[in-house]
């Protein structure tokens, strides 16, 4: 239900399409970066950690609250996060710790919890218990901390090891969190940890925030032919130090794509993190043919952060006459949050779009491929679905529908940008799972519309 100019109301939303975006925003913190900096300053030896532009999510409040529930101090601002050094060794939690729907929360913080000398137990909501765990539990096991879970999922009850085992670790599959979680384990292990990357590089956040921290990190880059090695030496302390969290490019991809789909659009984005595993997003725009541009590049806390420019157009008709919008393999892991996002933009594009090896939608907060195709079908759109990912045929005008979130942060994100540009209202039902990742989305949204 609208109220005034106000798009939403606490279950649902009702969507009118509109006619371009146009002025300039500056995001919220970057969630991922978020979740990093609160870890890594609450694990440092000694000092404060003043944290400017932290995320507003529910996620990342959910990390702060349980190394509040560790032992660490942690005094927030708004946007700004004071961190007092808490390592290496935190305290043995009195009560589970609740990482809602975070799995980021869940997995690092596992990596944590296996190099503390006592056990902890790590709960979540529906949703994060019923995602996959296994990935995370077995290296940790492998390096000396016990884990106890419901065949593979949460709670998870870890007893953690003091120091633990090196480790040397191909990943099975391409996960940054499953990464991140090994490396901070690493911080408490003896030895040296190599973590290597075969199917596909993934992003590397920690492994810059770490460096930033004065941490002994080394990362071997393949060249295609050869996989990424990360390796960290163990143990490891450091000082407190501050850091400034970029504006968030996943949450900046909705904005991308609405400003490209609505003809006489112009809108400024400032200050976004453009890391190379992140930024994948423009070039895939770019790719199929919108008018993206990166401005202003330049370094901030050892991250890429940039200004993007982005202007509608009133068709996008990609280079090689739409036979070449498939996105796969490397790309696709590289682009796993913006992946519905990308085929509500598909449904826009002449020769449409097709995601492949895309299997890791299936297992986040819903099941990313159904919930989009479903959705996109609710619309007006034709789309096949296969077990790993989707196709999107051709352009299509879409048509106002009543759609289900599903739960699901980035699907209600995503079909608000296809809502935008289709024909009639739109309601979305659940859009309050926005605040997961971005609480400020409507209102910001609607802030530089225009009807």
């Amino acid at each position: 239900m609208t109220m005034g100019n106000r798009w939403y109301k606490i279950d649902s939303m009702k969507i009118q399409p509109v006619r371009r975006i146009r002025e300039s925003v500056r995001l919220p913190g970057d969630k991922s970066i978020s979740h990093r900096a609160a870890i890594i300053s609450a694990l440092a030896s000694r000092g404060r950690s003043r944290i400017t532009n932290f995320s507003t999510s529910e996620d990342c409040a959910a990390t702060l609250a349980c190394f509040k529930q560790l032992g660490v101090i942690v005094e927030q601002d708004g946007t700004t996060v004071i961190v007092e050094a808490g390592g290496p060794i935190l305290s043995e939690p009195r009560v589970e710790l609740d990482c809602g729907n975070s799995g980021s929360t869940m997995r690092m913080l596992s990596g944590v919890l296996a190099g503390q000398p006592f056990a902890s137990t790590l709960t979540g909501d529906a949703s994060l218990r019923s995602r996959p765990m296994k990935r995370v539990i077995a290296p940790l096991e492998m390096m000396g901390a016990r884990v106890s879970s419901r065949d593979g999922r949460a709670p998870l009850q870890i007893t953690g090891r003091r120091p633990l085992q090196s480790l040397d670790y191909e990943l099975p599959v391409a996960s940054a969190q499953v990464k991140s979680a090994i490396l901070l384990a690493g911080l408490s292990a003896s030895g040296r940890t190599n973590v290597t990357e075969t199917l596909a590089p993934t992003r590397d956040h920690t492994e810059r925030m770490l460096q930033w921290f004065g941490v002994p990190i080394e990362t071997k880059r393949g060249d295609g032919s050869s996989p990424n090695v990360v390796s960290i030496e163990g143990p490891a302390t450091y000082q407190a130090r501050d850091y400034e969290v970029p504006g968030d490019i996943s949450s900046a991809a909705f904005f991308i794509a609405a400003a490209a789909l609505l003809p006489g659009s112009n809108l400024l984005i400032s200050d976004v993190g453009l890391n190379p595993t992140r930024a994948q997003v423009i070039a895939s725009m770019q790719k199929l043919s919108a008018d993206v541009r990166v401005l202003d590049m330049r370094v901030v806390c050892n991250e890429d952060v940039g200004d993007i420019q982005i202007s509608g157009a009133e068709s996008l008709v990609p280079k090689g006459g739409g036979h070449t919008n498939t996105l796969r393999g490397t790309e696709v892991a590289q682009l796993i949050d913006e992946l519905p996002m990308l085929a509500v933009v598909g449904s826009q594009v002449d020769g449409g779009l097709e995601i492949r090896d895309a299997r890791e939608l299936r297992v986040k907060e819903s099941d990313r491929i159904s919930t989009t195709v479903e959705n996109l079908r609710l619309m007006g759109a034709e789309v096949e679905e296969y077990e790993d990912g989707l196709k999107v045929a051709g352009r299509t005008r879409l048509r106002g529908a009543k759609l289900n979130a599903h739960g699901d942060h980035r699907i209600a994100m995503a079909f608000t940008v296809a809502a935008l540009v289709a024909e009639g209202e739109s309601e979305i039902i659940g859009a309050e799972c926005v605040a997961v990742s971005f609480p400020g989305f409507f209102s910001l949204l609607e802030s530089v519309i225009e009807r």
